[in-house]
Formats: structure tokens, sequence, C-alpha cells
């Protein structure tokens, strides 16, 4: 059976958790955008999810255990970030 959702791993908690913070805090979102080596060694992420956040491939982040929903909105809220006025606020 082919399920739609998968649960992502115990070892891609660091990158969800990554996602999260980048979804939800941005203190941790603006240090990010600051300084992303330094944030992604706060972080603990292992060299292939560094590469791949650095790039925010999303196929490639969700290869390596990230929640689609965290990879989207995590995305959405750096993209905010860059240019708040051509988002609404929500």
């Amino acid at each position: 059976m082919n399920a739609h959702y998968f649960f992502p791993p115990a070892d891609a908690y660091p990158l969800n958790r990554t996602l999260f913070r980048l979804k939800s805090e941005p203190a941790y979102r603006r240090r990010f955008m600051a300084d992303r080596d330094a944030a992604m060694t706060e972080a603990g992420l292992a060299a292939d999810v560094r590469a791949a956040l650095v790039t925010f491939d999303r196929d490639r982040l969700v290869a390596l255990g990230a929640h689609p929903y965290l990879v989207f909105m995590a995305d959405l809220r750096l993209a905010m970030e860059r240019a708040p006025a051509a988002f609404e606020e929500f």
C-alpha cells in the first residue's frame, strides 16, 4: 500500500526542527538569512541536509525526510522576509 502521507524518520528531526523554526521563529529566520552556515551549525545539520537547505531543493529535502508542509512554509516565510511588501501578512 502506498500512503500519500509518510511519517518523517527520526533521524530527520534536526532538519524538520530547523524548518519549523524557519517557519515559526522570526529571530531564527533572520539569523539564518544573515549567516546560514552558523544557523545550520547551531541546528546540528549533516552536510547533505545543509547542501539541500542552502538551495531549498524541495524534492531533495523531502527525500532526506523533511515534511513537505514544513518545506513549503519555511520557504514561504523566507520569501516573505526577503520581500515583505510582496506578501500580505497572515
